[in-house]
């Protein structure tokens, strides 16, 4: 799971922005090992289906949609031949749809449609990234909904597949995901994705900054990963019972009102 590529982030994206140059010895790194990239979509028909995955399968993932990824990873990734997924949250990129929210220099809708004319999978993100576990009904029907029918627009086709803004869901969240047309979605959990987990809670690990070449080699062989994200796991359980407590809250307000 990547984020920004770029050489000078803003500090809101610099830690998980990973460099142009480490990016591209990334790619070198994931062929030099006999992996096969493809698409989320592929990945879920695949395992929806029984049919065998190609070998050493993994996915490449950017999520929200900063401007490097037209620049710096394109041309690294058409290098190299490798498909990859881009989920974008369309009320932060530039265009008629723009909320002015974004954190960094984000893609225009020109660019995206050059990158989905590269082979690059375009799928949702929400409109304005929130956390989607938190909202009413209403609202969070409009984020995956509103996020699927901009895509359908510019793009000519809607997204099948989504990732959940931070990484946060739940069992109505996945439910909405899915009534709302997308066949699959990711999370980020920090581990291998597995068929057991389902297609709606797919985990990805996640690419900073500070991922230097080593540690690379051993998330994308496997390798090391519940020690190298001890302390994220650690961090996201204890901010996961903060963040149900808020919600029981909210809930509790809007019933009373």
């Amino acid at each position: 799971m990547y984020h920004a590529v770029a050489t000078d982030p803003r500090d809101a994206t610099r830690a998980l922005s990973v460099a142009p140059r480490a990016f591209a010895e990334q790619m070198a790194a994931i062929a030099d090992r006999g992996l096969t990239p493809l698409g989320t979509a592929e990945l879920a028909a695949a395992w929806r289906s029984g049919r065998p995955l190609p070998r050493r399968p993994v996915l490449i993932t950017f999520d929200d949609g900063y401007e490097g990824v037209h620049r710096h990873a394109l041309p690294v990734l058409a290098e190299y031949g490798f498909p990859a997924t881009l989920f974008v949250s369309t009320g932060w990129l530039r265009g008629p749809y723009d909320t002015g929210a974004a954190l960094d220099t984000m893609l225009d809708w020109d660019q995206v449609r050059e990158l989905a004319a590269a082979g690059v999978e375009i799928g949702g993100h929400s409109h304005t990234h929130p956390q989607l576990d938190q909202l009413g009904e209403e609202r969070l029907r409009f984020e995956l909904i509103h996020c699927r029918e901009i895509v359908a627009d510019q793009v000519g086709a809607a997204p099948v597949s989504f990732a959940y803004p931070y990484g946060y869901s739940d069992r109505r969240v996945r439910r909405a995901v899915r009534e709302t047309g997308y066949a699959q979605a990711l999370a980020v959990g920090n581990g291998l994705a597995r068929r057991a987990q389902g297609p709606y809670a797919l985990r990805r690990v996640t690419v900073r900054r500070g991922t230097g070449p080593d540690e690379f080699a051993r998330l994308v062989e496997g390798r090391a990963i519940a020690r190298t994200f001890a302390r994220d796991r650690a961090l996201t359980k204890g901010y996961a019972v903060l963040r149900r407590a808020r919600r029981v809250r909210g809930w509790s307000s809007r019933a009373g009102a």
